[in-house]
């Protein structure tokens, strides 16, 4: 046994100076990690709030790879970005499941957080296309009343960064408010959609789409991308209501809208634009395409039965208009607006009518003439 005074004195020193020295570095990494934190409480745009989240700055915390998995069945998340103009497929690292269970097989033992080596088996859809794969990972997870809404995933080059043993208790805490942040700007965006959106058909109404119309138009210009507008109106809505009743007439509306949302993408507009007619709005759709879409729209309407409280059923049919605007195509693309967009797939409209109805009309790729009032 060492009796040493100066000897022991050295070690108890020396182990005071460790000690002193990880509190230090921990009071940095928590600062770094309260900053992070107050930054996504103060975020209210969902697309923003995901941003802060993926894209971290380096030099602060040195995480080599950052993605994030969303539980998303219903589509809503990925649809809410698309309408804020985000181009999901430029950022591979945002990722969502359609059923509880592909988290949950993440998660199988407990929600809490998982470290360990990089195993391919294990890890390679959660980081995908890395020019090197990582060699540790850490994967949160992202909970709400007891229940998995997504996983945060971290990713170093070091196989020592993440490994069992490491202190996690500044990841849990991010993780909990990383998930508190999405559940609230999730609830913020259905807030907004609820101002939005038709009670009766769950579509947008005609509001959003006014304020959308303007958005794309402008959105096309920039992109130099065809831009399709349709019109749709149910025929002879009216004798529905008459002879079937009101209760009747608005199952129609809601399967009609069902069948429409059914033939388009999630990145597509959709509106109730008012009594039986919808309005659709394609962005990098010309015009060949959108009549085959309308078409394929006025096929499904037409041959879907409509049932009756007394288990008879019914048919409905519905005439398309359809108008393009393709920058490509227009010397004055610049000039072109919504309204003008709009009122082209009006007349087309009004054409199928008069033609007999049930079909598809498109104006095709149109041009603002030089009498329309500019900017309109």
């Amino acid at each position: 046994m060492n009796n040493d005074p100066h000897a022991e004195n050295l070690r108890l020193r020396q182990h005071v100076e460790g000690f002193v020295a990880e509190a230090r570095q921990n009071e940095i990494k928590l600062r770094r990690f309260q900053s992070l934190e107050l930054q996504l409480i103060d975020i209210s745009s969902l697309f923003e709030l995901i941003e802060v989240i993926l894209y971290p700055d380096y030099s602060t915390f040195k995480w080599d790879y950052v993605t994030l998995l969303l539980l998303d069945p219903e589509y809503e998340i990925q649809r809410m970005l698309e309408e804020e103009g985000v181009q999901i497929t430029q950022h591979p690292t945002l990722m969502f499941a359609t059923a509880c269970n592909d988290l949950e097989t993440l998660y199988p033992a407990s929600l809490f957080p998982l470290l360990g080596l990089y195993r391919s088996r294990h890890h390679a859809a959660l980081f995908p296309r890395p020019r090197r794969a990582p060699a540790s990972v850490m994967l949160l997870p992202l909970v709400r009343h007891g229940k998995l809404i997504g996983s945060l995933n971290i990713g170093s080059r070091a196989a020592d960064r993440f490994t069992k043993g490491v202190r996690t208790d500044f990841f849990e805490h991010l993780a909990a408010v990383v998930a508190i942040c999405l559940e609230n700007t999730v609830n913020l965006e259905r807030l907004k959609r609820q101002g939005l959106t038709d009670t009766l058909t769950a579509v947008n109404n005609r509001r959003f789409f006014d304020q959308r119309l303007g958005e794309v138009v402008a959105a096309a210009k920039r992109d130099g991308k065809a831009l399709s507008c349709m019109l749709l109106d149910i025929d002879h809505f009216k004798r529905v209501n008459d002879t079937h009743g009101h209760q009747t007439g608005d199952l129609v509306l809601r399967e009609v809208a069902a069948l429409i949302r059914a033939q388009l993408r999630g990145s597509d507009v959709l509106a109730r634009y008012g009594g039986e007619e919808f309005a659709a709005l394609l962005s990098h759709t010309g015009d060949n395409e959108t009549t085959e879409v309308a078409d394929r729209v006025r096929a499904s309407i037409e041959g879907h039965p409509f049932r009756l409280p007394d288990g008879g059923t019914f048919t409905v049919t519905i005439s398309i208009g359809v108008a393009t605007f393709d920058p490509a195509q227009d010397a004055d693309a610049r000039r072109m607006s919504g309204a003008f967009l709009l009122s082209q797939a009006d007349k087309a409209l009004y054409s199928a009518k008069e033609a007999g109805r049930n079909r598809v009309v498109t104006a095709g790729n149109i041009r603002l003439p030089d009498e329309w009032p500019r900017y309109a």
